[in-house]
C-alpha cells in the first residue's frame, strides 16, 4: 500500500487552543488525528473542559489537561507530561489569542500598557515559550504551527489591537524558523480568513467582516475550521519537510484582493 501524502502515523503532537468543536484548533485536531497522529490536548479551565473533551475524546487523545498560559507552571506541566508519556513530540499547534475587551474595542492609540502587554503575552510570547519547551523534545525535527490573520499586515476595521499583536507573532515565526531550522524544526503561521468562532465573536461588528470576506474572496465563500486543519496536517507532515518560515493563507483567495 502506498504511503499517503499527508501521513502522521507514529507522530505525536500537542494542540493548544481548542474552545469547542467549532474552533480552528478543533478542525486542526481532527485533521491531525485523521492522518494518524496521537494527540495531547489542553483546555483553559474547568468551565472549558467539557467542551474540549467533547472534541478530544472521540479523537482518542492520549492527554487532556489544563493550560492557561497566564498561570505560572501550567504550560511547563503540559510539556513535562508529554515528556513523561512519550519522550518526544513531533508537532504542536498554538491557537491562542486574547486581548482585554476594553483594549480590543478601542483604538490602538488608546490601548493601555497593561492590555497591550497581556495581549502580546498570551497571543505571541506564549508561542515563543512553546518553541523553547518543544525544542529539546524535537531531536528528530518537527513542526511548530500558530494561527494569524491578515489584519497583521493590513488595517481591518475593528481588529484594532490584535493587528500589531499578530504582526509580532508573524515576525516571531520567521525568527524561530531561522533559529530552529538547523535542528530540523519548521515553523509556520496559518492565516485563515474570518471564521465564526467563539474567540472571533469578541471582535466588534464581526458579522460585517464575515460578509465582506465572502463578497471579496474570488471563491465567494468562507473557509471553515476543517479547511484550516487540512493545511495544518500537511505542514506537520513530511510532505512539507522543505518548507519553513511561511505565513500561509487559507482564505479562498481573499488575500489577493485590494
Amino acid at each position: 500500500m502506498d504511503k499517503p501524502l499527508v501521513d502522521l502515523r507514529g507522530r505525536r503532537g500537542l494542540v493548544f487552543g481548542i474552545a469547542n468543536a467549532d474552533s480552528i484548533a478543533a478542525g486542526c485536531a481532527r485533521a491531525f488525528a485523521a492522518a494518524g497522529a496521537e494527540l495531547g490536548v489542553s483546555y483553559l479551565n474547568d468551565k472549558a473542559r467539557p467542551f474540549v473533551a467533547a472534541v478530544a475524546e472521540p479523537l482518542g487523545a492520549a492527554m487532556l489537561g489544563p493550560c492557561d498560559v497566564r498561570v505560572p507552571g501550567q504550560l511547563e506541566a503540559v510539556f513535562a507530561d508529554a515528556r513523561a508519556r512519550w519522550g518526544r513530540i513531533d508537532f504542536l499547534l498554538h491557537a491562542l489569542a486574547f486581548a482585554p475587551r476594553e483594549d480590543l474595542h478601542g483604538r490602538v492609540a488608546d490601548s493601555s500598557a497593561a492590555g497591550f502587554a497581556l495581549a502580546m503575552d498570551v497571543s505571541c510570547h506564549s508561542f515563543i515559550r512553546m518553541a523553547h519547551l518543544a525544542e529539546p523534545m524535537m531531536q528528530a525535527g518537527g513542526a511548530l504551527l500558530t494561527v494569524t490573520f491578515y489584519g497583521s499586515e493590513r488595517v481591518v476595521a475593528h481588529y484594532n489591537l490584535m493587528g500589531p499583536v499578530k504582526a509580532a507573532l508573524e515576525s516571531a515565526v520567521r525568527y524561530l524558523a531561522a533559529e530552529l531550522g538547523p535542528a530540523g524544526i519548521r515553523v509556520h503561521a496559518l492565516s485563515p480568513g474570518p471564521i465564526r468562532t467563539r474567540a472571533a465573536s469578541g471582535i466588534d461588528r464581526f458579522d460585517e467582516l464575515l460578509a465582506r470576506a465572502a463578497a471579496d474572496a474570488p471563491e465567494h465563500h468562507l473557509v471553515d475550521p476543517d479547511d484550516v486543519g487540512a493545511l495544518a496536517a500537511f505542514l506537520a507532515s513530511d510532505a512539507a519537510r522543505r518548507i519553513t518560515g511561511t505565513i500561509v493563507p487559507v482564505d479562498g483567495g481573499q488575500h489577493l484582493m485590494a
